[in-house]
């Protein structure tokens, strides 16, 4: 038989004397216990929330790589490559690669009879992956973008629609302007996305490859480049890595180079922002942890002045220091798995209560997003529940040492 675990378990299924002054001092460092886990839970899953949407948003625009010309890739004009059929297979059949699709880009001017907006035209074909845009369609739907035929079709943001006063269903014209001189095209808007990434909303919008391909008097079988999405964004390094091994540095017929970047190359002021989270999150759980260790020494220090009796008794009969200090570990392990229990209870009811209702608004004009994202992640719940009790039961080995300097006579007359 455990005797400590013993004793502990009869020590804390004790009601007594409700005048004891431990019983006030359980309940403190149980809710400490309880608070402080629940704030951990909320920070880990609204900074993971937020990071990962902010990401998606990102990489639904670019994807994870993207594969270009040399020249495109470093600077913001745009260069066409050869993307036919082959150079795709090769893509496709790059290890870790998911899928793949070509775009080309124009710039141009949306304009009205009462407003003008200088926009970005992306040009993407059948193979495109409409996921990321169906999930943030407003209005209208998305037309089948080709890469034979124009279908004079575009996709605007609610940002272009609110400034140029656009809905479903207008025809309106778009101006081109390069070394062949100005051109002319009518568009109808098809549909009205919004992602609330600023960056993006205020410049792209969507029309068929094959239009943009006409508008840079590019040939058939070149394109400003192709979006690949990987299986794993772990082990994105590792993909662009074969990738710069098989692509890289060849050249297309046109005399053209290829090149490759990822999604955290084309956007590294983002992704670094993101990564400044990560020290906030440690400084919250440093900053918990410390409230829920702080909590239990307090509470195990007046638990053992008010049973310094009974400590007496134990070393009278026997009983060894590190028996009654395993005791007294056992009996703390009891009030932290509770307040765990009530961490796990008050955290993870936020969460799911932001998680269905999203209560909790935010300015997406600043943010991002309208509502604060929120991400459940069991593991790292069940991590972060056995770290706080490691942890408290850690910081609690020091003060049962005061057992080693009760003198069991002394003790016995205590009071």
């Amino acid at each position: 038989m455990n005797l400590p675990l013993f004793i502990a378990r009869r020590i804390y299924r004790d009601q007594g004397d409700k005048r004891k002054v431990s019983r006030p001092a359980i309940r403190i460092a149980t809710v400490g216990v309880g608070i402080g886990l629940a704030v951990m839970l909320l920070s880990v899953s609204v900074v993971f929330g937020f990071k990962h949407t902010i990401r998606d948003k990102v990489i639904g625009f670019g994807s994870h790589i993207q594969v270009g010309d040399f020249m495109t890739l470093q600077g913001g004009e745009q260069y066409p490559i050869q993307m036919n059929d082959s150079m795709m297979e090769v893509l496709r059949k790059t290890a870790g690669v998911k899928h793949v699709q070509r775009f080309a880009v124009k710039q141009g001017i949306l304009k009205t009879d009462s407003d003008f907006l200088g926009v970005a035209f992306k040009g993407v074909g059948p193979e495109f992956d409409s996921a990321f845009i169906h999930q943030n369609m407003v209005a209208g739907s998305i037309p089948k973008f080709s890469d034979t035929a124009s279908g004079s079709q575009l996709l605007v943001s609610k940002t272009m629609a609110d400034q140029l006063y656009l809905k479903v269903g207008d025809k309106l014209f778009a101006y081109f302007i390069d070394h062949n001189g100005v051109r002319t095209r009518r568009f109808t808007v098809a549909g009205i996305y919004q992602t609330n990434l600023s960056a993006y909303d205020k410049v792209t919008c969507f029309i068929d490859l094959y239009t943009a391909r006409k508008l840079n008097g590019w040939e058939d079988d070149q394109a400003s480049g192709a979006e690949l999405a990987v299986n794993d964004f772990t082990k994105l390094q590792e993909t662009e890595d074969i990738l710069i091994e098989k692509v890289n540095r060849t050249v297309d017929r046109y005399g053209e180079t290829y090149s490759s970047r990822t999604i955290q190359e084309i956007n590294p002021g983002i992704f670094k922002w993101l990564d400044l989270l990560d020290m906030n999150v440690w400084i919250i759980l440093a900053l918990m942890m410390a409230v829920a260790g702080v909590t239990m020494v307090s509470g195990l220090l007046i638990i053992i002045l008010e049973r310094t009796t009974m400590i007496g008794v134990l070393k009278a009969l026997g009983a060894r220091n590190r028996t009654i200090r395993h005791t007294f570990l056992w009996f703390a392990a009891f009030i932290i798995g509770k307040g765990l229990l009530l961490g796990d209870v008050i955290g993870l009811g936020v969460i799911l209560l932001q998680k269905f209702t999203g209560f909790v608004k935010l300015d997406a004009a600043t943010y991002y997003v309208s509502t604060v994202p929120v991400e459940i992640n069991i593991p790292l719940i069940i991590l972060l529940n056995i770290a706080t009790l490691i942890v408290s039961v850690f910081v609690l080995i020091a003060p049962s040492y005061l057992i080693s300097h009760i003198h069991p006579a002394r003790s016995m007359r205590y009071e």
